[in-house]
């Protein structure tokens, strides 16, 4: 199959062998080739630009620059770009965030071969790829409630271990107020306590450690 035809694809993910294996699988395609690859976020926008490939297949979670905020910068300078995630975080929130961004599809590391291949051919042509289960995590996530980033502020300080009185005077403000919002994050969180509001946040993917 000659070059013209071939579906021209980038690949960003920070883990070494998880690229190269990434790498080989697609260039075993007969109708795609990788032009080339990176190790974070910042590069791979900068390889988008010099390249222009067909579709890119983004790591999530990238150093310098994670896959989110490379999607958001390439989409922006480039509306056309066709981008699919690909990730080991299957929280609702992660998921969100990514189409948001603008990818068009979202796959999990822990796919196979049969289920990656045909979501890169899929986004290439313009379609939008969201596998069952996927699309799943993002309805269950209608029925929460979102945070505001006042709340947010509070429950990452929450996840490092610090108490009220320590997130008051870190976010400048009262341990009463620490306290309302700490109130309203385990409602919207549908959480017991504190120990469970943190673990919900980090298995939807609303905070990372």
């Amino acid at each position: 199959m000659n070059d013209e035809s071939q579906i021209r694809i980038i690949i960003a993910d920070d883990h070494f062998l998880v690229r190269m294996g990434l790498v080989a699988l697609v260039n075993m395609e007969p109708d795609m080739t990788v032009v080339g690859e990176s190790s974070n976020g910042e590069e791979v926008v900068g390889l988008y630009e010099q390249l222009r490939p067909d579709l890119a297949l983004m790591d999530l979670r990238m150093p310098i620059t994670d896959g989110i905020q490379a999607t958001i910068q390439i989409r922006k300078k480039y509306p056309e770009a066709r981008i699919l995630m690909l990730t080991t975080y299957d929280g609702d929130e992660d998921i969100h965030r990514a189409l948001q961004a603008g990818a068009q599809g979202y796959v999990l590391k822990n796919s196979t071969r049969e289920m990656l291949i045909p979501a890169l051919r899929a986004v290439a042509a313009g379609q939008r790829w969201i596998p069952k289960d996927v699309a799943t995590r993002l309805a269950s996530r209608e029925a929460f409630s979102e945070l505001t980033p006042r709340e947010l502020d509070v429950l990452r300080q929450l996840a490092r271990g610090f108490a009220n009185k320590e997130i008051a005077d870190m976010l400048n403000l009262s341990e009463h107020t620490v306290k309302g919002y700490l109130k309203i994050i385990l409602s919207k969180l549908r959480a017991a306590d504190r120990t469970e509001a943190v673990t919900t946040a980090i298995q939807r993917g609303i905070i990372h450690l």
